[in-house]
């Protein structure tokens, strides 16, 4: 679904010559396509929605090499880009109501914490990873412990 509206917004882009949404466009499907080849069939609506996740956390890094480089025209374009790529990814959780999920977290799985208290870091990597980034997880944990 993500990725035919995806296709479909390329084509608007192309038609209206948004030509920043079109070059990023053509990256992130240009991304999917290759990752269907490696997987041999079409990627799952979670597999697209990480190529998304990867593709934003690669702009936001190249954002903060472009910003100690002194490249302004670099780091703006890439904030517009990473603009549209959030666009098409849910909105993350705020630090509260993470803290009240890891919260949560714990206390459901109190026994397996207590069978290997590293557990906890597992656990909420695999509930939280579309709600929030990992960093933002961990801090999240450190603050709740």
């Amino acid at each position: 679904m993500l990725y035919e509206q995806l296709q479909a917004e390329q084509i608007t882009a192309l038609k209206t010559k948004d030509t920043l949404k079109l070059l990023t466009l053509r990256g992130i499907i240009a991304q999917i396509k290759n990752k269907e080849i490696d997987k041999g069939s079409a990627l799952t609506e979670d597999e697209v929605m990480a190529v998304m996740r990867k593709t934003k956390k690669e702009l936001l890094e190249s954002i903060e090499s472009f910003t100690k480089g002194g490249r302004t025209d670099l780091t703006e374009e890439s904030q517009k880009q990473l603009v549209i790529v959030s666009s098409y990814l849910p909105p993350e959780l705020t630090e509260e109501e993470l803290e009240k999920e890891v919260h949560a977290l714990i206390d459901a799985n109190t026994e397996a914490i207590a069978k290997n208290p590293k557990a906890i870091i597992g656990i909420c990597m695999k509930e939280l990873k579309d709600k929030a980034e990992s960093s933002r997880i961990l801090v999240a944990l450190q603050k709740v412990q």
